[in-house]
């Protein structure tokens, strides 16, 4: 996995500039805790961290070709390329000798050879850095669903860059400044490409290459998703999928290190868990795939349907396990872990933004912590509702037939799209304009193809906006909070070729039999216990309990303080509106999740301007 981070300067010589490597390349020791190094030149300095995975030996970062700096190109890389051996057995036919078995040593031989096409020939999740001394030229690469986050900051004389923000606002050119668009990005929930929040700084978009010189930089498209008509008929659709996730998940589970997996018992995340188990046993091996699934304390006797969350997930999580045969380990939570001060500290400072969704972050990283103690590499279910179309909103006819990210529906109906107006951060940021703005320049990048149904278009098109923002976000969020905890997530539903194949299925296809996600559940159902194949769609756990909303209220008091940043941007009587509501609206028995979920939003910007000493231009 790792962190990476580097600083160009055309204008100065950057050998004297080992203590700000130092201080940038520490901000990331999390996501690197078992090694770390720096390498300075005149007009470039680049610092990694490493998380051992392939090759624990080896593969120190930065890497030179031959291990020696001889004015060759050098390398710092985050992340996994899954078809490392292929790619090597070429390169090994073309002339090329290796001297560690590491997939880092192998990407860097690509790009000797390929130059910038190297990025075309990669599977996996990466992002990565190279320096090239002969040309004196930075090349920043993006895996093409950006599972792994990569960040630039232009100079007056080059450039910053890191896996994260901090490793970049760790430079004393960085400053941490938000403004309206910053603003709008982080309570209007669009999670714009690119958009990297700070004023200043930007995101390398998925699928791109970004190359810096002296005469500034250029962006390069090396993946886009395409529509293409599809002819395959229902069995063939059915088999194709279940070829390409049994691939992927073979491929995925290949590490140095103990793996295991993230088991909500939800379709996704069980099919991941059984079909891993199911590699290893068709491999002849005695081990089995250990599962890991998160639960609140007294949960399954308290809990109640909403009509989003139906139903617990610990029964149906051990019902997968015991069908695959796979070791079980529930993680319990109380309110005070998922409130503990320092835990929430740690996930902030984890995301480098306020971007809460309540409670689950929190229990995230108490259930990544766990992982941890018992493996190194998780595999987790994440992006299969975009592709697949699970989410409530590719149903509700409310949402498909809208004007603006599908989302927004269930938002409003959760209670936090009005909340945000009715405490003035509506129009205060002025979202409607935004979110209008953002939507429409989405809708125009959509793949289509010309014969296409009205209705076909239209469910591409949520597919569209659900992968290149929603998912996004949850790509983000797991991302930062499993490498805080020094641990490695891969994400099998992002394989570009599952991807590709299931993005152009006719809409009419993919839930077959009128049900979310048919077409994964036909093609994971060799592996999956029945009661799995029954269960609706429920997200990602959140507590319950009143007790916690009863805390979390008092947090928001503390905001009315003269002096708190959120103060800018919501009146003290916007906020005493949400602390007037009774404290049963706020439970998720309620329907007022949303609104919960504002508070968790404001206070944690309250939080993130003391921590990160965020200048606001407003």
């Amino acid at each position: 996995m790792c962190g990476l981070t580097g600083w160009v300067g055309y204008d100065r010589d950057l050998t004297l500039a080992g203590d700000t490597a130092s201080a940038m390349t520490r901000t990331l020791e999390c996501r690197g805790p078992d090694d770390g190094g720096i390498w300075l030149s005149r007009h470039a300095a680049l610092g990694h961290r490493r998380l051992s995975i392939i090759d624990l030996e080896n593969g120190r970062q930065p890497m030179h070709v031959d291990g020696s700096d001889d004015g060759q190109p050098v390398l710092v890389y985050t992340g996994e390329v899954y078809n490392f051996l292929e790619l090597k057995e070429e390169l090994t036919s073309l002339g090329h000798r290796f001297r560690t078995h590491s997939d880092t040593e192998v990407v860097l031989h690509a790009y000797l050879e390929w130059g910038d096409a190297f990025a075309e020939r990669l599977n996996g999740m990466y992002a990565l850095a190279i320096w090239d001394p002969r040309t004196e030229e930075l090349l920043l690469v993006r895996d093409r669903m950006g599972v792994k986050p990569l960040y630039y900051y232009p100079t007056a004389d080059g450039v910053l860059f890191g896996s994260e923000a901090k490793s970049i606002l760790a430079h004393p050119e960085a400053e941490a400044v938000v403004d309206a668009e910053g603003l709008a990005e982080i309570f209007a929930i669009i999670n714009t490409p690119g958009h990297a929040v700070f004023k200043g700084m930007h995101e390398v978009v998925p699928g791109t290459s970004v190359r810096f010189s002296r005469d500034g930089h250029t962006v390069r498209t090396y993946w886009r998703l395409e529509a293409r008509e599809h002819t395959d008929d229902l069995d063939t659709t059915i088999g194709t999928v279940r070829g390409l996730l049994e691939d992927i998940i073979e491929r995925q589970l290949i590490a140095d290190v103990k793996v295991g997996t993230l088991l909500s018992g939800g379709l996704d995340s069980s099919a991941v868990t059984a079909l891993a188990a199911k590699v290893l046993r068709d491999q002849g091996k005695t081990e089995r795939i250990t599962a890991f699934s998160v639960d609140f304390k007294d949960h399954g006797e308290t809990f109640r349907d909403n009509g989003i969350w139906m139903d617990p997930d610990t029964p149906y999580a051990v019902d997968v396990a015991g069908h695959a045969g796979a070791d079980h380990v529930i993680v319990e939570l109380e309110n005070t872990d998922i409130l503990d001060e320092s835990v929430r500290a740690r996930v902030l400072r984890a995301q480098d933004l306020p971007v809460s969704t309540g409670d689950m972050e929190h229990s995230l990283y108490h259930l990544c912590k766990a992982l941890k103690e018992r493996v190194t590499v998780a595999l987790s279910g994440e992006a299969a509702d975009e592709i697949f179309g699970g989410y409530n909103w590719f149903f509700d006819e409310e949402a498909v037939n809208g004007d603006t990210f599908p989302w927004y529906d269930a938002w409003r109906r959760l209670g936090g799209l009005g909340t945000i107006k009715e405490i003035g951060l509506w129009d205060r940021l002025g979202l409607e304009e935004y979110v209008k703005r953002r939507y429409a320049e989405t809708l125009e990048a959509v793949p289509r193809l010309p014969g296409d149904s009205a209705h076909e278009t239209r469910m591409k098109e949520l597919t569209w906006l659900n992968i290149t923002h929603w998912e996004k976000f949850l790509l983000d969020r797991k991302d930062r909070i499993s490498m805080s905890a020094s641990l490695e997530v891969r994400v099998p539903f992002t394989d570009h070729r599952l991807v590709e194949y299931v993005y152009n299925v006719p809409w009419e296809m993919k839930n077959f039999d009128g049900r979310e996600k048919s077409l994964l559940r036909a093609a994971a159902a060799h592996v999956l216990p029945e009661s799995v194949l029954e269960r609706k769609k429920s997200p990602y756990p959140s507590t319950q309990d009143l007790e916690y909303v009863r805390a979390l209220r008092a947090k928001v008091e503390e905001l009315l303080y003269d002096g708190s940043p959120v103060l800018r941007l919501v009146s003290r009587e916007g906020i005493q509106k949400l602390l007037d509501k009774p404290l049963e609206e706020y439970s998720a028995l309620g329907g007022l999740w949303g609104t919960r979920a504002v508070m968790e939003r404001l206070v944690e910007f309250n939080a993130w301007v003391a921590e990160y000493d965020v200048r606001v231009e407003l």
